[in-house]
């Protein structure tokens, strides 16, 4: 490429006249041709490579040892084997104080989302024991506390039941529900393995919004069941349906229930406002339920022979997680439902794990990659789906306990599985006269900060069609369906 030069010379004198200091100016002026003519084929390679591969993620394998080139491919599939060489006593410390609070708020959590999602009670703990495994090897954040949320463990729930029973259907019911959370990690694994991350960008900001807000409601009111006693309720997810089993049943209305359960809820969310009042109180929300789940049961123990208004958990297996391969569902009628629900439980999961997992690693300034947490979230949910477990990934209660609790690496969600597998192994027997009012006030006590109403206000400000689809995905999930809602 050729260029030329130019030279213009100002020889200029003071405004007096006088020839004084002359002043010499050289401008350079460059001719720069046009780049050369590129195919439509050669444009297309090079877009699909910005977008796919803009890291160039082969770079640092190149002018390396076969050794090195060993380390640095296991450092990319085992994040593990970044930060594992210069763990410490003192790092552990810190793990084993999170992963011991956030298992305190595991615990009944996993217990209270698996009857949310029309599970037997003991597939939340299974699901907070093998997938906080699997992540911590995986998974690239250090704050990232995984398990069983209540967003997703309401659309499984409500997806799956529209079509199957889980009380006259249960097994198969369960074989579906291991099955959706197959594909969900399949469909979120291969998002990450073929580097699809900026898919979950295009999300709208405020269909989340309406969609999270709305199932929060339905949440909500779904736990009335447990707060009032009431035996037969609908299994339906919409307002008027729930509403009105509310108040076509109100001879099943248990004062002692009702007494009981809104005292522990007013206590649940007493404990939560003081946290959010005063971050470094957050130990007092963290332990709570498992302190009410105690004090509760205890208290129905001691009345037992005296009322009978209260149900109560039961009887609860113990034991590891039983291999659930052989109930995986690929052919019959509902494999395209197992699919369905699969996609939309995956992808709604894989939204809060990797919003959750950005959140708190730009508050310790360090980076998540969010193909790597795609792989991590999917192959969990893979494995999972193979032990026992249902749709997970990190939860935002969990992490925001466990980042102010001080947790370093992951290695506090071992610690928490750890104390999951000691409550599976020896303490389920305790849980038997654990009573439903009691699950029911932790989950609205902790799905009432998913309604954000602060947000759609700021949509309103900002943008009218942006608040006009808030309130269609709002509304749509409270009078029509989950699923349907989210459309």
């Amino acid at each position: 490429m050729g260029h030329g030069t130019n030279r213009v010379e100002d020889m200029s004198s003071p405004n007096n006249g006088t020839s004084a200091n002359a002043r010499e100016t050289i401008v350079e002026i460059h001719s720069v041709c046009l780049p050369p003519k590129k195919t439509a084929f050669q444009k297309l390679k090079k877009r699909v490579a910005d977008v796919f591969f803009p890291d160039d993620p082969l770079e640092r394998f190149r002018n390396q040892t076969w050794r090195n080139k060993v380390i640095l491919a296991l450092q990319s599939v085992f994040p593990i084997f970044t930060w594992g060489s210069h763990y410490d006593l003192k790092l552990f410390r810190s793990d084993v104080i999170s992963g011991l609070t956030i298992a305190s708020l595991a615990i009944p959590q996993g217990i209270s989302y698996a009857k949310l999602a029309n599970l037997p009670p003991i597939v939340g703990l299974y699901s907070s024991f093998v997938p906080p495994l699997v992540y911590s090897v995986l998974g690239s954040s250090k704050h990232l506390a995984v398990g069983p949320v209540s967003i997703a463990s309401l659309v499984m729930g409500s997806m799956l039941s529209e079509s199957v029973s889980p009380t006259q259907d249960s097994i198969l019911y369960l074989k579906l529900a291991f099955t959706s959370t197959f594909f969900a990690g399949l469909f979120q694994a291969s998002l990450g393995l073929l580097r699809l991350g900026f898919v979950i960008d295009f999300l709208s900001k405020a269909t989340l919004v309406g969609f999270t807000a709305g199932a929060a409601v339905i949440v909500s009111l779904q736990q009335l069941k447990g707060l009032l006693g009431i035996v037969h309720f609908t299994g339906k997810m919409q307002f008027v349906p729930v509403m009105s089993s509310v108040f076509n049943h109100k001879s099943e209305w248990s004062w002692e229930t009702i007494v009981m359960g809104l005292g522990f809820l007013s206590i649940l969310l007493i404990t939560r406002h003081i946290s959010m009042r005063k971050p470094k109180l957050f130990w007092i929300s963290a332990a709570s339920p498992l302190v009410s789940v105690v004090i509760s049961t205890l208290l129905v123990f001691l009345i037992r022979n005296k009322t009978h208004a209260i149900s109560f958990i039961g009887h609860l297996p113990k034991g590891l997680n039983p291999p659930s391969s052989n109930m995986l569902y690929f052919s019959g009628t509902h494999l395209a439902l197992a699919i369905k629900t699969g996609i939309i439980t995956g992808i709604l999961s894989l939204t809060e794990g990797i919003a959750v997992g950005r959140t708190f690693a730009s508050l310790k300034n360090y980076q998540v990659n969010g193909n790597k947490e795609m792989m991590a979230i999917g192959f969990m949910n893979m494995a999972g789906s193979c032990t026992s477990c249902y749709i997970t990934t990190g939860s935002f209660s969990r992490s925001a306990v466990n980042y102010n609790a001080g947790a370093k690496t992951a290695v506090s969600n071992i610690v928490m599985a750890s104390a999951v597998l000691v409550t599976l192994l020896f303490l389920m027997p305790l849980f038997y006269y654990t009573p439903n009012l009691i699950l029911a006030a932790i989950i609205l006590t902790a799905v009432i900060g998913l309604i954000d109403y602060q947000a759609a206000y700021k949509l309103w400000k900002v943008d009218k069609f942006d608040f006009f689809t808030c309130m269609c995905s709002f509304f749509g999930v409270l009078f029509v369906s989950v699923p349907l809602g989210l459309a």
